[in-house]
């Protein structure tokens, strides 16, 4: 076995569905064809969106599609005190700074690549009778490059193009960009293979890794699956559901998806020897470098 450590980390906010499913498999194929470990995380801060049970509906479709995770599933709700530690390390540094604004007062700020970029009020110190709401990173005019395994070089400037961003928000909710980087390091994780709508959190994660000196992570970011109309794939949208009793032919059409172009005839058989052809045969360089590919051919009957 190596040194190779991938995991998946869906949110429990209702059932997997076919893009959850892609990257899924594609997660899975990448550690196990090096021989290595993958790790099943729950990304359930935000409690207010988690859906009762459906950590447990996650589960149960992973393993009926064969994808079986190693050790013990790590729920980021258990995780406060670490994230505390690491917000603490980086107010210690003056890496972060509490900002006093309203989502109506960062509304105002320039246009970035996700909305608003935070216009900087409470950057030097909270204004007079201000008190803290969240907690913010300080970002500086350097550029950030992600060297991904799939999209190849994306650069980022992050003063630019998002701004000062919440590691903690006014809801005393960790914010994703920290947990996922302090849950990463925590369980060794050497390999993050996830759909393309994440690479422009990357650069952020890259520069928290970097101010905690945690250890570098290489990245691959797939195609997410997208509608007619061109948007994500997602339960908000109501996506194509998985069918529970076509394992094979949903797993298979994944492959194609994931450009892997797995033989004909495994589309009729087994779903353990369709993934041991995955496996053996998965080859990363073949995933279409193109951030969104259509819904696959695959069709509920």
């Amino acid at each position: 076995m190596t040194d190779i450590v991938g995991r998946f980390a869906p949110s429990p906010t209702g059932p997997l569905h076919m893009g959850s499913l892609l990257a899924a498999l594609a997660s899975f194929l990448s550690a196990r064809s090096c021989g290595g470990r993958w790790l099943l995380r729950m990304d359930d801060l935000d409690q207010a969106r988690v859906v009762p049970e459906a950590d447990r509906l996650i589960r149960d479709t992973l393993l009926l599609f064969g994808l079986q995770w190693d050790g013990a599933v790590l729920y980021q709700s258990t995780r406060r005190a670490a994230y505390d530690c690491a917000l603490t390390r980086l107010i210690a540094a003056h890496r972060v700074f509490a900002c006093g604004c309203t989502r109506k007062e960062v509304q105002a700020g320039p246009e970035g690549l996700e909305g608003p970029i935070y216009p900087g009020t409470c950057r030097c110190g909270l204004p007079s009778g201000r008190e803290a709401r969240s907690w913010r990173l300080r970002v500086d005019s350097a550029q950030i490059t992600v060297y991904d395994g799939v999209q190849h070089a994306y650069t980022q400037a992050l003063a630019t193009d998002v701004g000062d961003f919440v590691v903690r928000r006014a809801d005393d909710v960790i914010a994703y960009q920290l947990a996922t980087v302090v849950d990463d390091a925590h369980q060794g994780v050497t390999e993050v293979v996830r759909g393309a709508d994440l690479l422009s959190s990357t650069p952020r994660q890259l520069l928290i890794a970097g101010f905690l000196d945690y250890p570098a992570v290489r990245y691959a970011h797939i195609p997410v699956i997208v509608d007619a109309s061109g948007s994500k794939l997602g339960k908000s949208q109501g996506a194509l559901a998985l069918d529970h009793d076509a394992v094979v032919s949903q797993l298979w059409h994944c492959l194609m998806l994931l450009g892997q172009r797995p033989p004909e005839a495994l589309r009729d058989g087994t779903r353990d020897s369709l993934l041991r052809w995955g496996v053996t045969h998965w080859d990363l360089a073949r995933v279409p470098c193109v951030p969104s590919i259509g819904q696959p051919l695959y069709q509920r009957s």
